[in-house]
């Protein structure tokens, strides 16, 4: 019975092929078109990819007269667009959440200053929006290594175990592989799980049930099972081999169908978080390992504010040279861009904040079509984060038509992070580093100005 509605699709093709009135002047086409006709009748029990092959096969085959004389073409691909578009919805959908409580949804709430806004430790910022998020949430809980009695390895959980219970923040043992699944258990049963990992590098422990389980819950049930998980973690930047590296590609080319945040200081992290609680969408947040004791700003609507997925944030604009980079690395940019300025180079910084969505504005696109000119920055290996950054904007938005230049990457090394501060300035991009990329561009642009 499951192949009836297969038959029915390959005899609406048959039909619009037998009952063309044109014959090709190309015996050699002709008799291609028959063939492959007669192949798939044939078949005893077809499949769809049976029935696409041998349209698009004919379609090849079809003389370009026949557009004036047969309407044989035109068919062909109604054929094709429609039942392209069925196969969509039965093997291509469901990715992401569709629903209304997507957090693509969720409005974005500007954090709000004053002059009396004190400046803060980062961790002080994201402990105080967990303070009040644990309050707002009861269903809230939060688990994982040292994240309940010492408050967190960085502190960003202070206090907060002796107030709300070890029931809902709680240590765990070494064991990444079962952190997340007792949170994806806990997200399927209605509640609102927060699972940390202590350092990006440690999601390669749990990267098979990220990759087979999380990320495929909502796809492979077609929309009826969702696992709004939020991951927490800590990476890019530090000093050392196993806890400073910042393997996004692995991520981004892993876990489609979850969300990656990967916000440049505590603020944009803490506005993450009151975004994917108040929806329901699985989610990575990659917090600035070098940031937790950086002073911030504290907003005046902590725990309230959030941030949009999916939109960057242009830092400086500029004219010359357009710079697209994330995370830790947008700091050591906004130097070089101080740098640069020094030397006439108005250069246009942009965040690009969340890595997956990516830019759903196409603000990059607006900026490359200002200046001409785009450098992809990143920690992540080359080929890595920088290559998928660059078909999003070049390819997918079109990107490629507005360069007065050829688009550049930068990136780290291509093996891990090397130890102490001269291995992370060896081994990584530097300020220095981008300067000369940028310069180097515009010296090629314009070689009697630089």
């Amino acid at each position: 019975m499951f192949q009836n509605p297969i038959k029915i699709e390959r005899d609406a093709l048959a039909t619009i092929i037998n009952r063309r009135t044109c014959r090709c002047v190309e015996e050699i086409k002709e008799a291609a078109v028959d063939d492959i006709t007669e192949d798939l009748k044939k078949v005893l029990s077809p499949i769809r990819k049976d029935n696409f092959m041998a349209a698009r096969k004919i379609l090849r085959n079809i003389c370009g007269t026949c557009a004036k004389s047969d309407n044989l073409k035109e068919e062909l691909q109604g054929w094709l667009k429609r039942n392209y578009q069925d196969a969509e919805k039965s093997y291509n959908t469901f990715l992401y959440n569709e629903m209304p409580t997507s957090a693509l949804n969720v409005k974005p709430v500007p954090p709000e200053y004053s002059e009396n806004s004190p400046e803060v430790p980062g961790r002080q910022i994201l402990r105080d929006n967990y303070d009040i998020l644990f309050s707002k949430y009861p269903r809230l809980v939060t688990f994982g290594e040292d994240s309940g009695n010492i408050g967190g390895v960085n502190q960003s959980l202070e206090g907060l175990q002796k107030k709300f219970g070890d029931l809902r923040i709680t240590d765990t043992g070494i064991r990444e592989a079962t952190i997340l699944g007792q949170g994806i258990g806990l997200a399927l049963r209605g509640m609102r799980p927060i699972a940390e990992i202590q350092y990006l590098d440690y999601l390669m422990y749990a990267i098979q049930i990220l990759s087979d389980d999380l990320a495929t819950t909502y796809y492979r049930t077609a929309g009826r099972m969702i696992a709004p998980l939020i991951i927490s973690t800590r990476g890019h930047r530090l000093e050392g081999i196993w806890h400073s590296g910042s393997p996004m590609s692995m991520l981004i080319n892993s876990v489609r169908g979850v969300y990656i945040c990967s916000p440049r200081d505590m603020t944009r992290a803490a506005g993450f978080y009151n975004t994917l609680l108040e929806g329901e969408s699985p989610a990575i947040v990659i917090e600035p390992l070098n940031g937790y004791r950086l002073k911030e700003k504290m907003p005046d609507n902590i725990g309230e504010f959030k941030i949009e997925l999916g939109i960057p944030e242009i830092l400086t604009e500029g004219s010359d040279l357009t710079i697209v980079t994330y995370g830790s690395t947008v700091r050591i940019a906004a130097d070089s861009v101080k740098q640069l300025g020094a030397h006439d180079i108005s250069v246009e910084l942009i965040d690009v904040q969340t890595l997956v969505p990516f830019d759903r504005k196409k603000m990059i696109l607006n900026s490359i079509k200002k200046t001409g000119r785009v450098l992809f920055l990143d920690e992540d290996v080359p080929g890595g984060t920088t290559a998928y950054m660059m078909q999003e904007v070049l390819e997918k938005h079109g990107g490629w038509n507005y360069l007065d230049s050829a688009p550049k990457t930068l990136t780290g090394k291509e093996h891990r992070p090397a130890y102490t501060t001269d291995g992370d300035y060896f081994s990584k991009p530097s300020a220095e580093d981008i300067f000369d990329a940028v310069y180097s561009m515009m010296k090629e642009a314009v070689p009697e100005k630089y």
